[in-house]
Order: C-alpha cells, then structure tokens, then sequence
C-alpha cells in the first residue's frame, strides 16, 4: 500500500555555472487530503517547479486546472519552471501496448502549456533514466540566480538564499501525487 509523505527533508550540493547551491528538499503529500497543508509551504517561494507526466493527460490538464489557479492564489507573480516527467515511457513500445488508447502529451503540447502559463522554461526529464533531471534543477535556480528583469523590479528587499517549491505530479497508484519543497543558499 501506498502511504503518503506529509513531510520529509534531503540535502543536496549541486554546482550551476559555476556556483555551489544547497539545496534543502521537502518531500510534501500533494493529494487532496493534504490541500490546506500544502499552500503553507508557498510563502517566500522564488521559483516553482511544476512537473506533469508526459503519459497521463489527468496530470498534464491538472496544471490549468487545480496547480496553476492554486499557484496564483497563494504565491502570486512567483516564477514557474514546467517539466514533463517519465519522458523514458512516451516511446516504450511495450508500455504504450499495455496501455491502448494512451495518448502521450507531445513535446509541443508541452511548449504551447509553458507558453499558457507564462512559464521561464520548459524541460521534458526522466527520472528512471536520469535524463534531463539535472537541467531540471539547473534551470530553476537560474530562474532564481538570474531572473528577468521584470522580476528584479518586483523585489522589494534582497534575501538571503531562496525558497524553491517544486511540485511533483507524478500519478501514483492513480490517484495520489506529491510535492517537493526545496530552500538553498548560495
């Protein structure tokens, strides 16, 4: 049986152009009993980063649906990395066949929600094979290292470090999913 996270924590030092990040990592249910919770994990956040996967449309329309209208109520403006998850099973012959009727979310499908939700980037990454797992995270504190110019304005006081939540809706028995949040200093 599965038995959901309600909070867990992981350190990690990973090096971006060249700079060394702490990365502190929350691992947050992301399932309905959970939304009251979730929310308090917002507050500060510099950058989400919001994963669907690329074989479940449930979990690529839930970004308009529930994430993005969530995201914009608790942390308004807060800048959004969108990333395709399990991009290994969009081609698996063998795991297409066990499921008919599947229809993987294509690349462009993806580009065209980032475009949508007015995300910084769009990555498409497999956790199995590792591919694209390190852009993933590169490319979330980019956004926070070197923001765009109209979020520059925006801030009001320098802070020290970031808060970076990242959601992962990843299906998991069908129904569940999780959230991650990360901190990290520079």
């Amino acid at each position: 049986d599965y038995i959901p996270t309600v909070f867990d924590n992981f350190s990690a030092n990973v090096v971006v152009e060249g700079t060394t990040v702490n990365l502190g990592l929350w691992d947050t249910a992301g399932q309905e009993d959970y939304n009251r919770l979730r929310p308090l994990s917002y507050r500060g956040a510099d950058v989400f980063v919001l994963a669907f996967s690329l074989v479940s449309r449930a979990s690529y329309e839930n970004v308009l649906k529930k994430w993005i209208p969530e995201l914009q109520h608790y942390a308004p403006g807060v800048p959004v990395v969108l990333v395709g998850t399990k991009l290994d099973l969009r081609e698996d012959k063998h795991y297409l066949a066990d499921h008919p009727g599947l229809l993987p979310v294509s690349t462009a499908q993806g580009e065209e929600l980032r475009k949508q939700i007015d995300a910084a980037y769009y990555i498409e990454c497999s956790s199995k094979t590792q591919q694209n797992v390190k852009a993933v995270f590169d490319d979330a504190i980019k956004v926070v290292i070197k923001p765009p110019q109209k979020q520059k304005e925006k801030k009001k006081k320098p802070s020290r470090g970031c808060l970076m939540s990242v959601f992962s809706l990843i299906k998991v028995l069908g129904a569940c999913y999780y959230l991650i949040v990360l901190t990290y200093e520079i």
